[in-house]
């Protein structure tokens, strides 16, 4: 088989280097042509375990080619960015309707093709189908086209990505029977065929679910900085419950799934979808609240920012809400950013980020935040302050002050 991928990002990359593990001939098409050659070298450009390995060899053995343009092929998987339109919250489809264009040149009747991108629920029926229709196809008959969201955590994606089980949501029941037949190539989770409206829908809500419990996680937060409760306790209890499982509070929501996909779901019924916004407001508004704590800490001086990933232990920043706490305080203090899984020229090491800092701000859980060298902090700060956002730090010196959503309340 041969499979034609378009988008080599966070998830285009992990399946192409499966579908080629898998003895299929794969073209991973992207718009970057600096990409496209280190691809072609076989040097990738995301943090996840396993993928480089797997792609220096595909490249080596010839089964995975880089291109800026699509090739024939069996199957086309589309898994563009799909982000969301401020003004209305609503899906913005322009990149995946880009790509669905770009491959109608070089499809031929019998060929599959499969939106991984999420997507608004009907925009399979109402928006995808159209294009190739509009080409001569008719789906469901000589074109199999359906809607098979992932459901990853970065980190672990080739895992999941083989393990998880897998919603084939097709236009017709012979189009997700077509496209169950391309996942089933490496996929060894339970492949759940269904239409593709339900497939987007399910999609959405597994996401905003996440979205929701978190934000009652915040919510809660809040409550207790402002009543005088320890926030952790309340939720180590709680959890004690067989049946409640009460999540983490944290500075925000970030990543390209759950911080925008709820949207989607709102926009489509704004007038009864209140939960899900009132979610996503919640969620929004923790940069503020980290902002207004690390005011009642220091009025000012300098701030070691430790951790920009919205996930910790790896390198994905995207929609992260660690930029809007930084672009907030930067105005009046002096800034230093430190984030051992970023390449980024203007990151510094952990000494020079805490050299002469009046407060460290963790803003991700990454390992090597768990278990800080105290020794370092306590050399470089005089009056060493921490203030963990993420809830990780377990332990410190009786040197250090600690805050966290447990204690807050102690700045009021």
């Amino acid at each position: 088989m041969k499979v034609c991928i378009i988008g080599q990002g966070y998830i285009g990359l992990p399946t192409a280097a499966l579908f080629s593990r898998n003895h299929c001939e794969v073209v991973g098409v992207d718009v970057s042509q600096e990409m496209i050659d280190n691809l072609n070298k076989g040097i990738i450009h995301i943090e996840e375990p396993g993928i480089a390995e797997i792609i220096k060899n595909a490249v080596k053995n010839k089964v995975y080619v880089a291109s800026l343009t699509p090739q024939k092929a069996d199957a086309f998987i589309i898994t563009v960015p799909t982000p969301y339109i401020v003004e209305n919250y609503s899906c913005d489809l322009s990149y995946v309707i880009n790509a669905c264009e770009s491959i109608v040149p070089y499809l031929e009747k019998g060929n599959t093709v499969i939106v991984e991108s999420t997507i608004a629920p009907m925009s399979t029926d109402e928006t995808i189908k159209p294009i190739f229709e509009k080409a001569g196809f008719t789906i469901g008959e000589d074109l199999y086209l359906a809607h098979c969201p992932e459901r990853v955590l970065p980190g672990r994606i080739i895992d999941e990505l083989i393990h998880n089980d897998r919603i084939i949501g097709g236009v017709t029941p012979e189009c997700a029977k077509k496209a169950s037949e391309v996942y089933g190539q490496f996929v060894e989770g339970d492949l759940m065929l269904t239409e593709a409206k339900t497939a987007e829908l399910s999609k959405c809500m597994e996401n905003t679910f996440r979205d929701v419990n978190i934000a009652l996680a915040n919510e809660l937060a809040k409550i207790c900085a402002e009543i005088g409760v320890n926030a952790l306790d309340v939720i180590e209890m709680a959890n004690k419950h067989p049946r409640v499982n009460l999540h983490s509070p944290g500075p925000g929501v970030g990543g390209h799934c759950l911080a925008i996909d709820p949207y989607f779901i709102y926009a489509k019924a704004p007038e009864t979808a209140k939960i899900i916004k009132l979610a996503r407001d919640t969620n929004n508004s923790m940069p503020d609240f980290v902002c207004e704590n690390v005011k009642k800490i220091i009025p000012n001086g300098k701030i070691a920012i430790l951790g920009v990933s919205y996930k910790g232990n790896t390198g994905d920043d995207r929609e992260s809400p660690a930029y809007e706490i930084i672009a907030k305080l930067s105005p009046n203090y002096e800034i230093a950013i430190h984030d051992p899984h970023i390449s980024n020229p203007d990151f510094i090491s952990l000494d020079d980020a805490t050299k002469d800092a009046d407060l460290i701000l963790v803003l991700c859980d990454h390992n090597e935040f768990k278990n800080l060298d105290y020794e370092l902090i306590l050399e470089n700060m005089s009056n060493p302050i921490i203030f963990d956002t993420k809830n990780i730090i377990k332990e410190v010196p009786s040197e250090i002050t600690l805050y966290n959503y447990g204690n807050l309340f102690e700045l009021n």
